[in-house]
C-alpha cells in the first residue's frame, strides 16, 4: 500500500478509477461470526471518481463506468492507497470485470 503523505483528494488520470471497497459481512449465511483473519478482501466496490478517458489514436474515449457505479474487479487488481486515512483502490477500467445493476 502506498504510505506516503496521505492525500486529501485524488483525481484519477486517463482510464483509471478510484474505488472504495464494499465491506464484507461479519457473519456467514449460517449466522457464524467471521474473524478478521478469515475474511478475504472484497472484490466489489463503489466508484468514487473516474479519469477523463482512454487515449487511443489521439482521441479520448470516455469510460464506461461512472461515479456511483458498484463494480466487480479482480482480487489482486489495482493499487491500494490511503485517502483521508481510509483505504482506497486505483484501478484501470480494464481491471473492472463488470458493473452490478
Amino acid at each position: 500500500m502506498l504510505d506516503r503523505a496521505a492525500p486529501t483528494n485524488v483525481r484519477p488520470l486517463f482510464d483509471r478509477i478510484l474505488v472504495k471497497r464494499v465491506e464484507e459481512p461479519t457473519r456467514s449465511r449460517g449466522g457464524i461470526f467471521l474473524p478478521e483473519a478469515a475474511k478475504e478482501k472484497p472484490v466489489e466496490g463503489i466508484v468514487l471518481a473516474v479519469g477523463n478517458g482512454k487515449v487511443d489514436g489521439g482521441k479520448i474515449h470516455p469510460l464506461s463506468v461512472k461515479e456511483g457505479d458498484r463494480v466487480v474487479f479482480g482480487k489482486y487488481a489495482g493499487t491500494e492507497i490511503k485517502v483521508n486515512g481510509e483505504d482506497r483502490l486505483i484501478l484501470r477500467e480494464e481491471d473492472v470485470l463488470g458493473v452490478v445493476e
